[in-house]
């Protein structure tokens, strides 16, 4: 069997599934495996077109959620089964579990919390899984703008999670920010530890709420990248590379 390119190299990747979750987000399964982690991601490329990064569905097979809001992703919706593109990667840190099992956490605090807001949800479907494998119990907090913007929502339910969505305008769950679900489930459950990934002012809430409540919170930050490799210095937040430094990052108490 032939050995496995770098995560450096790119992997020709052919489509065999895309369907279509909203408006402006599709999901794209590949012919590829890889040995990812949740909260990695890789970095495709269209050759004369561009390279950009993406969050990890699942990695086996490789699975990206795609939205469309420029050029580059405009070019990947165009893309049918049987086209191609090329993947890089698995890159980046990712969301650990935490060491000890969940039958080692007490009944207080045996349970994980995943928010993602917007685009953010999609390395959440993958965390979950893993965590709910684990045996932890696992709520999620989907935040969106409207119900059009909202993905994944069925597969979460179905695999277990318990699930909230709130959306800006309330035209689907509970009328407000992810922030604000979030706020409710603490009166209600005890975390063993909380995931987010989206919007940046949604991970610094999250963070400064996981401070005062003393408990570890990992963000995964979303920044415009080139190389991915932690040379370009493109995704720097002020000297911490999100490529390679992250994505994710662990605030403790």
């Amino acid at each position: 069997m032939a050995e496995p390119l770098p995560t450096s190299l790119p992997q020709v990747a052919r489509i065999v599934e895309r369907r279509d979750e909203t408006p402006h987000v599709r999901t794209f399964v590949f012919d590829l495996s890889l040995a990812g982690q949740p909260g990695q991601f890789v970095m495709a490329w269209l050759p004369g077109v561009d390279e950009k990064p993406f969050s990890l569905v699942r990695d086996k097979p490789v699975t990206l959620a795609v939205a469309r809001v420029g050029p580059f992703t405009e070019a990947v919706f165009g893309l049918d089964v049987g086209d191609q593109i090329w993947l890089r990667g698995p890159l980046g840190t990712p969301f650990r579990l935490p060491a000890s099992g969940p039958e080692a956490s007490g009944q207080t605090a045996g349970d994980l919390l995943l928010v993602g807001g917007g685009y953010g949800i999609a390395p959440m479907r993958f965390l979950a899984g893993q965590a709910l494998e684990a045996g932890w119990g696992v709520d999620v907090v989907i935040g969106a703008r409207t119900d059009a913007d909202v993905f994944y929502l069925d597969r979460f339910a179905a695999s277990g999670a318990r699930v909230r969505v709130t959306t800006e305008d309330g035209s689907l769950g509970e009328q407000g920010f992810a922030t604000d679900a979030v706020h409710r489930l603490l009166d209600q459950r005890a975390y063993r530890e909380w995931y987010a990934c989206g919007p940046e002012p949604m991970l610094e809430a999250v963070a400064r709420l996981g401070l005062s409540r003393r408990v570890p919170v990992q963000l995964s930050y979303e920044r415009y990248m080139r190389c991915g490799l932690g040379v370009c210095g493109s995704c720097s937040r002020q000297g911490w590379l999100v490529c390679r430094d992250g994505p994710v990052r662990r605030v403790t108490p």
